[in-house]
């Protein structure tokens, strides 16, 4: 049995839905199995719990022998996760997969990617076998700037002209699947990137092409991009950090361009091309 948290989120859905699909034995930890049940494919096993509720934990993992470990960007993130890695230990559990984020590191200025290590750190230690999966920019990240997309023909981001290698949500849950059902990647980590490094005026002018209608990016001041995000709702820490990672990528280090895909997943990674064609109607509006 293997046990998905963060099961009804963009990756997580994914990684459910795939296992599935493959005939693998795959329980979701939700905490509305109510609400979970429109959301994931009928038969999936839904177990309730919650990653701030420990004692909610140790019923979802009986019988589990493999956890593919994520949950949503919260201030709390390494005790939520060290809650699962502690109650995995204690059930017996085989090999964790945790859903880390390219440059994981305790010495990022950014702290998202700092609080993915300590985790990384606390599951190496925890003498369970693990696996880090460390994705880049989701693809799935500009459906959020369709409508401005739609109604002016402009992409917003305080980049320059800093380059990613943007990846389909739905190939980071393939990585995440062929690890969890095939032997061989115990202690491993691995960056999994889409199949170019691109700038945001190099998506906007995709975009184009699909939608035929002119999309312009346009770069925007740091504080004028955090304004209009906290003013949009988003956390002043979470402002922060997605506002770090877009000035490491402005600087030049969002470009790496690996093979992981192909190589775990065992296919082809999705363009953006494909990715902009696909969701057309959405920019279009």
């Amino acid at each position: 049995m293997i046990l998905v948290t963060g099961a009804t989120g963009t990756v997580g859905r994914e990684v459910v839905a795939q296992l599935a699909a493959a005939g693998a034995p795959v329980r979701a930890l939700v905490r509305d199995p109510g609400k979970a049940a429109a959301l994931l494919p009928a038969g999936v096993d839904l177990a309730p719990g919650d990653l701030d509720r420990p004692a909610t934990l140790a019923a979802a993992l009986q019988g589990v022998e493999k956890v593919f470990l994520l949950s949503p960007a919260d201030p709390r993130q390494v005790e939520q996760q060290g809650n699962v890695i502690l109650a995995a230990r204690r059930a017996g559990v085989g090999h964790v997969v945790k859903m880390s984020a390219l440059g994981a590191s305790t010495g990022s200025p950014v702290s998202l990617l700092r609080w993915h290590r300590q985790t990384e750190k606390e599951l190496e230690k925890s003498g369970v076998a693990y696996t880090h999966l460390r994705p880049h920019f989701f693809m799935q990240n500009m459906l959020g700037m369709a409508a401005a997309i739609a109604a002016q023909g402009v992409v917003h981001a305080p980049m320059k002209d800093g380059r990613v290698s943007i990846v389909d949500a739905r190939d980071i849950a393939a990585v995440a699947v062929g690890v969890l059902t095939r032997a061989g990647h115990e202690g491993k980590t691995y960056d999994v990137t889409g199949p170019e490094a691109l700038s945001y005026a190099d998506m906007a002018g995709k975009i184009s092409a699909a939608i035929d209608k002119q999309v312009t990016y346009v770069n925007v001041p740091f504080t004028e991009a955090r304004r209009d995000l906290v003013g949009a709702g988003m956390p002043e820490w979470l402002a922060d950090s997605l506002l770090g990672l877009y000035g490491l990528f402005g600087a030049g280090h969002g470009s790496l361009v690996t093979n992981v895909v192909a190589e775990v997943a065992k296919k082809q990674p999705r363009t953006f091309d494909e990715f902009a064609r696909e969701h057309a109607a959405a920019f279009r509006g």
